[in-house]
């Protein structure tokens, strides 16, 4: 299941997910962040949720079949206004849109290619415009829209990064911090990020201003329970205020078999 928080008014009340019903198909969902009012959005063979809009009711959804480039859809969260964003190069790991929901941020990977590259559109997905690469997996925009902030996972430029959008630039931020996501606090002046462990998950918040740190990370709250990591994407997601968490419980079945031999 794959889950991401909405904020509307400054109340978290919306969470996105996906479902795997059957081992070839999988289903986008919506519900209240309590579970109640479930909405079933699309299904497909492999579906990807990536970011709400600031508007807190639509969202992006991304399909993908094997062998093919995916298909970034913008919908509401009631299943309406239905749109195709319009793509071409390759697979999508996110859609953002801007806190003023002028422009997209769109990072993929180009055919062939095993770095991530961003790209900024219309809010219809029009204009592309290819903005940088090789900056992480791009999952938040700055409230000044100067900044996108992404993560490398896992190797050696394991960390939190940023890009500048006026120099065309990457940043380190938090060298060898292994996190999924990073978010912007609701005022803006801080970066928050979970690190999931065995038995617990540490989230923590990095002053921020104007594309720099303003002091060392520090524990903004420890969860007493294990979230995972990634489950077939982000394995969890937490409000800018901290009041909700969501996470992916993982679960399954064995059939067990008796062979006997004549």
């Amino acid at each position: 299941t794959r889950v991401r928080s909405s904020a509307a008014s400054d109340v978290y009340k919306r969470q996105m997910y996906v479902t795997a019903p059957a081992r070839d198909r999988t289903e986008v969902w919506t519900a209240n962040i309590d579970g109640s009012n479930p909405v079933k959005i699309a299904t497909g063979e492999s579906l990807a949720t990536t970011n709400w809009a600031p508007d807190s009711f639509h969202l992006a959804f991304v399909v993908s079949q094997h062998g093919a480039i995916d298909k970034p859809y913008t919908v509401g969260a009631d299943g309406s206004d239905l749109h195709q964003i319009p793509w071409s190069s390759g697979n999508i790991f996110n859609l953002l849109w801007t806190r003023d929901q002028k422009s997209l941020s769109i990072t993929g990977f180009e055919k062939d290619s095993a770095v991530p590259t961003t790209w900024k559109a219309n809010p219809d997905g029009s204009g592309q415009e290819k903005i940088g690469g090789d900056c992480g997996n791009i999952a938040e925009i700055s409230p000044n829209g100067q900044y996108l902030i992404g993560a490398v996972w896992a190797g050696e430029r394991t960390g939190i990064y940023e890009f500048s959008i006026a120099e065309k630039k990457c940043i380190p931020l938090l060298p060898g911090v292994a996190t999924f996501q990073s978010e912007f606090a609701p005022d803006g002046k801080s970066l928050l990020y979970a690190i999931p462990s065995e038995h617990e998950v540490t989230i923590y918040r990095a002053g921020w201003q104007n594309g720099k740190l303003t002091g060392p990370p520090q524990v903004a709250v420890k969860l007493p329970f294990a979230v995972p990591f990634s489950s077939g994407g982000n394995g969890y997601d937490f409000a800018r205020d901290l009041s909700s968490v969501v996470y992916a419980r993982r679960a399954g079945h064995a059939d067990l078999y008796l062979l006997s031999q004549k």
